[in-house]
């Protein structure tokens, strides 16, 4: 078989994306390859969080560079034809909350933080991020990440209050949440 996966990659008819996962070229599909379940394919488990799952949930305008998700294993970063993946490593009971299954064409499956999750993915695992009072995080959050109002309105508060019970950056979590119900 590797004589074989040898061949088909030197004529390019697939293309590697790391050691043992392989993408068809694209003369031989009819659709562009999703991030969303290369993401989740290359290391896991995992999900995807952060500012690509803000992002793909509009809430902040910026389209990222770097697709990142949180895994259970050791943080882990890939660079690949189909751009750069990295991984954060969270314990098992802070990565299981807030993950939503979404869907590609009804059929491709991939898991996604809720976008609550990803705001406190955001916090929980940006490093140097000073967050003491109301007028921090709401700097932070509406001029720093540009983040939408509109979408405040939708979230579920008790995605965030499961996330403060695991005492991962409790205080900033605190005030994430004081933030948001303040500003609905």
């Amino acid at each position: 078989p590797n004589d074989k996966i040898s061949s088909l990659m030197a004529s390019g008819d697939i293309i590697q994306i790391k050691k043992g996962l392989y993408v068809v070229s694209e003369d031989y599909r009819s659709k562009k390859i999703s991030k969303e379940i290369i993401a989740n394919l290359i290391f896991g488990p995992s999900y995807l969080s952060l500012d690509f799952a803000l992002s793909y949930y509009g809430i902040i305008p910026e389209r990222v560079a770097i697709t990142t998700s949180i895994t259970t294993k050791r943080g882990k970063y890939f660079s690949t034809t189909f751009g750069n993946f990295y991984y954060i490593h969270a314990s098992y009971e802070y990565y299981s909350i807030g993950i939503s299954h979404e869907k590609i064409e009804d059929k491709f499956n991939f898991l996604i933080a809720s976008p609550e999750k990803a705001l406190c993915d955001k916090i929980v695992f940006t490093k140097k991020l000073h967050l003491n009072n109301i007028q921090s995080m709401q700097k932070f959050l509406f001029e720093d990440l540009r983040i939408d109002l509109h979408h405040i309105k939708s979230l579920n508060f008790s995605i965030i209050e499961d996330c403060i019970s695991l005492n991962f950056k409790q205080k900033e979590l605190i005030l994430l949440l004081e933030t948001l119900k303040k500003t609905t």
